[in-house]
């Protein structure tokens, strides 16, 4: 047995949602990225002495809707508290987050793995003022400091140590970043830091029922750093326990260049922080009304949709699922499927041509110049037999480079619209035959793959035009 397989893995992820806010949390200052440093900020982000903050209706309601969409029980009485540290990012000197009484609690994120379907369960998520950002690089001798961020509202996801493997914790944080971007609270760009993770991350024998050590690994700015980050830390304790060491309670960083990690703090718990109650600010009372208010504006959810187009529209579990990644796609098949029922054509135009398309010049959906309709109306050329697949994509690319015709229409322009003429057809497959003699004798000797070879020839010597149902008939009569 390896080494590695006398130990369980035991991981629970803090991911922090940056949302969309136009304004901060407690303050009226601008919640954009991207500002030039220290322009978004005010009295109340510095922290100044005799200020007060006021909450943001729009950071509550966000809270609930990420709730709701993961089984969560709403708290209609939570109250913030304050979260004692000195860092120099954080002008007031405390964060101001929830610790005893959070907006939501319990709940669990669902996530596909190879061969099953797992729930990680939550312990709750929180809402919370984000620190400003330290710049370490930009000056030899100082740190900068980018206040812009201080104040930006966070919604902290705390996982139960339920997680086992790094390969989950990816399709954990994968299934977060998702919902998020379908309930349109965040952007979901970790690159940005508007979608942050910390993994806590401990391993125990197999069949050991207590709890050992936990490492929090920080600083890790994509899904797939995520993975590497804990597969580097599990190896890092399974050594140090197979010579003999103890893991120390403390904070790693994870350095994403070469895929090692290093130690900032030693025994963090949350009595470090003294937390107590925000005196600042009231409870949070949320009434039926804007419960209610929230989940009528909630969207389909992604494992609503994947199960409505496996059921409803008889796709397979892998296009389902490969349709509702983004809620931009799952949209647009929804509208292609008003114009034609012909699902699992639609389904590969959307994953095969039009996904190539956008990621060759780089583009989103919503900036392709084309509408369901047209997609649904090359469809229905090619069901009806009168443009062959390869010739419809003549008519999509001429589409995208600025043909507003019908698809009928640039079909016969373009001379694309198949043929059923016998003598035509038969002229091009003597024209084949006659230059692969060679192949025509393997063909009649047993090697009937070659059909295909003739096959291909006939299309291209018609420019795709040939009917390639009948053309193959006639050519297995005429090889005969």
């Amino acid at each position: 047995m390896a080494v590695e397989e006398k130990y369980e893995i035991v991981v629970g992820l803090e991911v922090h949602v940056q949302l969309n806010t136009k304004t901060k949390i407690f303050a009226a200052d601008e919640a954009d990225f991207g500002a030039a440093p220290n322009t978004h900020i005010s009295p109340i982000t510095l922290g100044l002495p005799g200020v007060l903050p006021r909450l943001n209706e729009a950071v509550v309601a966000k809270a609930i809707k990420l709730g709701l969409a993961l089984q969560c029980t709403i708290n209609k009485e939570n109250r913030f508290a304050r979260k004692n540290y000195f860092y120099a990012d954080l002008p007031k000197g405390y964060q101001i987050s929830q610790d005893q009484l959070p907006i939501c609690e319990h709940g669990f994120v669902e996530i596909q793995l190879p061969n099953e379907r797992k729930k990680i369960a939550l312990t709750r998520i929180h809402m919370e003022e984000d620190a400003g950002k330290n710049n370490h690089e930009l000056d030899p001798n100082f740190s900068l400091i980018d206040l812009n961020r201080a104040g930006v509202p966070l919604l902290e996801i705390v996982s139960e140590p339920d997680i086992r493997s790094s390969d989950e914790a990816f399709a954990y944080v994968t299934e977060l970043r998702k919902l998020v971007r379908y309930l349109d609270i965040c952007d979901g760009n970790m690159e940005e830091g508007s979608m942050r993770c910390d993994a806590n991350v401990s391993v125990r024998l197999k069949g050991e029922k207590s709890y050992r050590n936990r490492v929090e690994v920080k600083n890790m700015n994509s899904i797939r750093n995520v993975k590497r980050a804990i597969d580097v830390e599990v190896q890092r304790q399974i050594d140090i326990y197979e010579n003999g060491g103890t893991i120390e309670q403390e904070t790693r960083s994870f350095n994403q260049a070469d895929g090692t990690s290093f130690s900032l703090r030693t025994k963090e718990n949350a009595h470090d922080y003294r937390y107590f109650p925000e005196p600042d600010l009231p409870a949070v009372s949320i009434s039926d009304e804007m419960l209610n208010e929230v989940k009528a504006s909630m969207p389909a959810l992604p494992n609503e949709l994947q199960r409505l187009f496996e059921n409803e529209y008889k796709l397979s579990e892998y296009d389902a699922r490969l349709l509702t990644e983004e809620k931009s796609t799952a949209d647009f098949f929804l509208q292609l499927s008003d114009h034609t029922k012909n699902y699992k054509s639609a389904s590969n135009w959307i994953n095969n041509e039009i996904k190539s398309y956008l990621n060759e010049n780089n583009l989103a959906l919503n900036e392709l110049n084309i509408e369901p309709k047209q997609i649904a109306e090359i469809i229905q050329l090619c069901d009806d037999d009168i443009i062959s697949s390869s010739n419809a994509k003549l008519i999509f690319k001429a589409m995208m480079d600025g043909n507003i015709a019908s698809a009928i229409a640039i079909a016969e322009t373009m001379n694309l619209i198949q043929t059923s003429d016998a003598d035509e057809m038969t002229s091009w497959i003597e024209s084949v035959l006659q230059k692969f003699p060679d192949k025509v004798k393997e063909y009649q000797k047993g090697k009937k793959g070659n059909i295909n070879l003739f096959l291909g020839e006939i299309m291209k010597l018609s420019r795709g035009t040939a009917d390639p149902k009948k053309v193959k008939v006639m050519l297995e009569e005429k090889l005969k």
